[in-house]
């Protein structure tokens, strides 16, 4: 059975909600139409199917493992990067300029979304080549793009970011590894990276690391920190890979899920030097590193959405085909059992599971789009408060979706029953898999923090004031719409004021100086105000659907159906739990704050 993402979902978020061909009307996007956007997601799904899906439990079975001078993996990872190189997918993006597609970023995350839900394993080097390659364009001196980035969006060359270290985890204030200066204005970095993924294997010509250290002398902390290209091999004259670099390999991390991406611990300048080059300014490699971890941040929402989508899709499927017991109401032995997808129990774990993966999956195209609208935004206005609301959605678009969808990974397994907990089938390993998204670029409490302690006060609340006027325009578009809607619609508002004020109360604690215990449930928080957005959306993707409703064939009518039953379940089962939140983060709660040490 298909575990890919429903084309029919696709077609109603992209055409239906967002309407992304209307990008087409501006001169950046003219080149392309609908017509087109149905071609490369069409081709995705066909190449995910063909060449993604067949060894993504061949390449869990079979993680990478180093001999002590190379890395193995399975051959049918680098037939299937091939093939979506040649399909033109990881150029899509990019500018014609750059030797890229010019396509829309919500058409290409669109794509890359199907990859990921095939085989998310295989689908993160690409993933992170393309998230390189694209600091570099923003970020990188004309010569480092002609010598590092084209390369990358050739996929002659793949990228990585290297950021974390052993003693510092995610306290980038406390990276040890240094840069120091030589003569031709080059730097020799020493030190040691960890959980560094897809830098050493043998897929491309060459691998771009892009390092964060320390130039001799810098200031501490975070406004200290500088940004590197440090290649695996260092290039000639003619931008061709010379000699090895002094960036090795210290060993393979073993991880619980996604093992077919490589996971290393890297050294740096141990045997020769590792030579690399300065992007941007000194002291200024923070800012140009979270233009690429933001990027990744709503990519990694996207991977916990794709795995999410699978053991929904394959669960779905299970409940739908498997016979097993009869209702409650039918006390007769002799009656024929019935699918389990008529039991009430499993009901409510597929529609928790398509909420989840649903509101998680137009939350983070809603993302992308604001990323398109940005581009082509001439007023400055308006430019500005579609940054905004991107700034405030990141750290909800990549922590909402990891626990959420993580979640409906969960019952997945549960719907399954003893089935799911075996190897037999895919959904334990759905599961593996979607555990590391929580953890990955910033563990969700860190964007907990990122969100309350500063975006939702930056430029004096700006962001959240935009968010909020949003969420107001679509409750009263609901309110006016009548009937259940505009019950989803007072109830939102109700949730919304209450996330309001108790934010005014964190956000004075922390003004007075309380900044520890202002920020003590920010986990809650995130929580709190996820659930509001993801609400906001399914609500106004309900409104869509109810206007599409009317006239529609039968089998249309039943899609439009599910999305308002699942609109109204996540008001009815979900939503209220925004309303517990808040009434802990009103009171300032300590328990975790002051929880002795000891006591544990």
């Amino acid at each position: 059975m298909s575990y890919l993402p429903s084309r029919r979902e696709y077609d109603f978020v992209l055409y239906q909600w967002l309407d992304i061909p209307a990008l087409c009307r501006h001169p950046h996007f003219a080149a392309h139409d609908r017509a087109t956007f149905d071609q490369v997601i069409d081709a995705a799904y066909k190449l995910a199917e063909e060449k993604y899906v067949p060894h993504a439990a061949k390449s869990d079975a079979n993680e990478p493992h180093f001999d002590g001078e190379r890395v193995h993996l399975i051959p049918e990872i680098k037939e299937a990067l091939e093939a979506y190189i040649a399909g033109g997918f990881l150029c899509a993006a990019f500018p014609p300029d750059d030797g890229g597609l010019g396509l829309p970023y919500t058409v290409t995350t669109a794509a890359n979304t199907v990859f990921s839900t095939a085989n998310i394993a295989t689908a993160g080097y690409t993933f992170l080549t393309n998230a390189a390659a694209n600091l570099l364009r923003v970020h990188g001196s004309e010569r480092q793009k002609a010598r590092y980035m084209r390369p990358m969006v050739e996929g002659r060359f793949f990228g990585t970011m290297a950021l974390s270290e052993p003693q510092a985890g995610s306290s980038l204030s406390d990276l040890r590894t240094r840069a120091v200066p030589q003569p031709d204005g080059s730097y020799h970095l020493f030190g040691n990276k960890m959980w560094i993924s897809a830098a050493e294997h043998e897929l491309s010509e060459n691998i771009v690391n892009l390092v964060l250290a320390r130039i001799d002398g810098a200031p501490a902390g975070t406004k200290g920190i500088s940004l590197f290209i440090v290649p695996k091999y260092r290039l000639d004259a003619d931008g061709r890979p010379a000699a090895r670099n002094g960036v090795r390999l210290a060993g393979l991390n073993h991880k619980m899920g996604n093992r077919g991406t490589v996971n290393t611990a890297l050294n740096f300048g141990e045997r020769e030097p590792a030579v690399g080059e300065l992007v941007g300014r000194e002291n200024q490699g923070l800012a140009c590193m979270f233009f690429m971890m933001n990027e990744a941040r709503i990519g990694i929402g996207l991977s916990a959405v794709a795995s999410g989508m699978a053991g929904y899709r394959y669960s779905l499927d299970y409940a739908r085909t498997r016979i097993q017991g009869r209702l409650p109401s039918n006390k007769n032995p002799a009656a024929r059992p019935v699918a389990i997808i008529e039991h009430a129990d499993v009901r409510r774990m597929l529609l928790a599971q398509k909420t989840y993966v649903e509101g998680a999956l137009a939350l983070c195209f809603y993302c992308a789009h604001l990323i398109d609208q940005q581009e082509i935004e001439a007023d400055a206005a308006r430019a500005e408060e579609l940054r905004l609301l991107l700034e405030i959605l990141t750290p909800i678009a990549k922590a909402w979706p990891s626990e959420w969808c993580l979640k409906a990974n969960d019952l997945a397994i549960q719907v399954l029953g003893g089935y799911g907990y075996t190897r037999d089938y895919p959904v334990e390993r759905f599961y593996r898999d979607n555990r590391l998204n929580p953890i990955h670029e910033g563990t969700n409490g860190i964007q907990a923090i990122d969100l309350l302690g500063r975006k939702v006060s930056m430029n004096g609340g700006a962001a959240l004031a935009a968010l909020a006027a949003r969420i107001r325009a679509t409750a009263a578009a609901a309110q006016a719409a009548g009937g259940a809607l505009a019950g989803h619609a007072a109830a939102l508002l109700r949730t919304l004021e209450t996330a309001l004020s108790v934010t005014a109360v964190l956000t004075q604690a922390a003004q007075r100086g309380e900044v520890d215990l202002a920020l003590a449930n920010a986990s809650y928080y995130l929580d709190m105000l996820g659930h509001v957005v993801v609400a906001w959306l399914l609500l106004d993707q309900a409104l869509t659907a109810q206007r599409a409703a009317a006239g529609a064939a039968p089998e249309e009518a039943a899609f439009y159906a599910g999305k308002l039953q699942g609109c109204r379940f996540f008001f009815t089962y979900e939503l209220p739990k925004a309303l517990g939140h808040a009434e802990l983060l009103r009171r300032l709660d300590d328990t975790t704050l002051n929880m002795p040490l000891d006591g544990f």
